[in-house]
């Protein structure tokens, strides 16, 4: 017999002593199970160990690897030290343990809790461990979220990582001290907005002297950050810039709330809305008096620029650098407005810079149009589009309709996999009929899961077609003679525009114009 063994880190039992250490945890589950499969001589096929996971999360890395090696039927064992240590979700529980293992002639064995698939007698002390431990999870995450929202509310900080110019309070739990050495760039960056520098020149000042970014700070003083996400990472940035001199937190106001969790099955977080923020004033030190922040806010007020319909830059969010990915910002000189990636102007080495005017970028999208215009605007080739147009949207509808079916599908098996399930909890069925009976119903939902998916890609497909067929009649024939560009020409036609640095040489300039047909 193979057996697979599996572990996991339980959030009550952790005492690692650095962060790549297996957690003592972890060590004493492998040796009992190790020694458990080997007085029964079972070879151990493999160790599947998550460390720093919950038992809800289904992203569990060793857990996903050890369910795809249990469908090739690599193993006959599933070994574990509890039944919570595989999954705290019932759903889990019924798929795999109650599912889909007896299908693929696999026996789940955990041992303190005495779960074992082969002893057809505790089945239902496995089925109501299941629901305990669902249970416990929405208790759990209940009892957290109100636990954090009152320590909140008192002004504790939670998280992770203070705010830069901040470090935890090693003698007061979630309260912050001011980082002196941080604190000091933190009044440079207030005090020069203050005095009429832009957001990007103080980005440009700090990078020129060598001082590093937040995370770049931290990641050099071994305070806990986050990994940045490009490769502009270690650098100050405009939004660096914009983010601080609005900060509560720097007058001594804990602020708090900004986001929260969708479920407690799922770690995806949802922007909280600014009125429903948690906002606790005089919490700890100010790095930022009060004038000084006043000062601020008024000219952050005074360079606020709404959004107003109809107001909107003719390119605005449209035009990227071809070099560094960041949007190109807006500016006039001589008169003539232009764009130009201000990446370039955080410092000598941030980005090499992209730089067009509006009247060359308006030109190369003219002349791109017209040439668009004389390759599909023919009228043989219209005629056929619409033929097309119709076919397809025929194809569409019956496809919507396959969908709708398949969904009612798989809402009709989980109420019959549901309705067998309270049968067996109340003996109107054996644990054998009812592995029986659902299998058909597991096995048919998969299926009908499986032909949603397929179906979707092809609607997708389908649809992306019927898009093109339209646009080449339509979009380009409405703007077959256009002489002057405006903001629904742009929205209408372009995705997006990359712009790259002209060269010395040539003096070409590199422009990519990705069309929304």
């Amino acid at each position: 017999m193979r057996a697979a063994i599996y572990c996991r880190l339980s959030e009550e039992d952790r005492n690692k002593q650095s962060a790549t250490d297996d957690s003592e945890s972890i060590q004493n589950q492998k040796s009992m199970l190790i020694q458990y499969a080997t007085e029964r001589q079972w070879e151990i096929y493999s160790i599947y160990s998550d460390d720093d996971y919950a038992g809800a999360d289904r992203n569990r890395p060793e857990f996903n690897r050890l369910i795809a090696d249990a469908e090739k039927r690599k193993f006959d064992i599933v070994l574990c030290k509890t039944q919570s240590r595989f999954t705290r979700e019932l759903e889990i529980v019924e798929k795999y343990i109650h599912g889909l293992f007896p299908l693929w002639k696999i026996r789940f064995i955990s041992i303190v809790d005495n779960a074992d698939t082969e002893i057809k007698g505790n089945k239902k002390a496995r089925q109501i461990n299941g629901l305990i431990n669902e249970w416990y999870l929405e208790d759990m995450s209940d009892n957290i979220k109100s636990v954090l929202t009152s320590r909140r509310k008192q002004g504790f900080h939670i998280g992770s990582f203070p705010l830069y110019g901040y470090i935890k309070d090693p003698e007061r739990k979630g309260h912050l001290i001011i980082d002196e050495e941080a604190a000091e760039v933190v009044r440079e960056v207030f005090t020069l907005y203050s005095q009429g520098y832009g957001k990007t020149a103080i980005a440009r000042i700090l990078n020129d002297r060598g001082i590093p970014n937040p995370t770049e700070y931290k990641r050099k003083k071994g305070i806990a950050y986050k990994t940045p996400t490009t490769t502009l990472g270690t650098m100050w940035k405009y939004f660096s810039i914009a983010d601080m001199v609005i900060n509560e937190i720097y007058i001594g106001n804990m602020v708090q709330g900004k986001y929260g969790s969708v479920s407690y099955k799922t770690k995806v977080n949802k922007p909280i809305p600014r009125d429903k923020w948690i906002i606790v004033e005089g919490t700890h030190e100010p790095i930022i008096d009060r004038e000084l922040w006043d000062n601020v806010q008024s000219k952050v007020k005074a360079n606020f620029k709404p959004f107003i319909t109809g107001k909107i830059g003719l390119f605005a969010k449209k035009v990227r650098c071809m070099h560094c990915g960041y949007v190109l910002r807006s500016g006039k000189s001589d008169g003539l407005h232009h764009l130009k990636c201000n990446t370039r102007h955080v410092g000598t080495k941030a980005c090499i810079g992209s730089y067009v005017s509006f009247k060359t970028l308006s030109k190369a999208i003219i002349d791109e149009i017209k040439k668009l215009s004389e390759s599909y605007l023919d009228k043989e080739e219209i005629e056929q589009g619409i033929s097309l147009e119709n076919n397809l949207e025929g194809k569409r509808e019956k496809l919507k309709k396959d969908i709708n079916a398949f969904e009612k599908k798989i809402e009709q098996y989980s109420k019959g996999i549901k309705e067998l399930y309270f049968d067996k909890v109340k003996g109107i069925i054996t644990d054998d009929d009812f592995v029986e009976f659902s299998k058909e119903f597991y096995h048919e939902k998969a299926r009908c899961e499986k032909l949603i998916t397929e179906t979707h890609n092809q609607l997708e497909v389908l649809e992306k077609q019927m898009q093109n067929t339209v646009n080449r009649q339509s979009i380009v024939e409405q703007y077959i003679n256009v002489e002057e560009l405006n903001r629904d020409i742009i929205e209408s036609l372009i995705d997006c525009i990359y712009i790259g640095k002209r060269d010395k040489e040539t003096k070409n300039l590199p422009i990519e114009i990705h069309w929304n047909f």
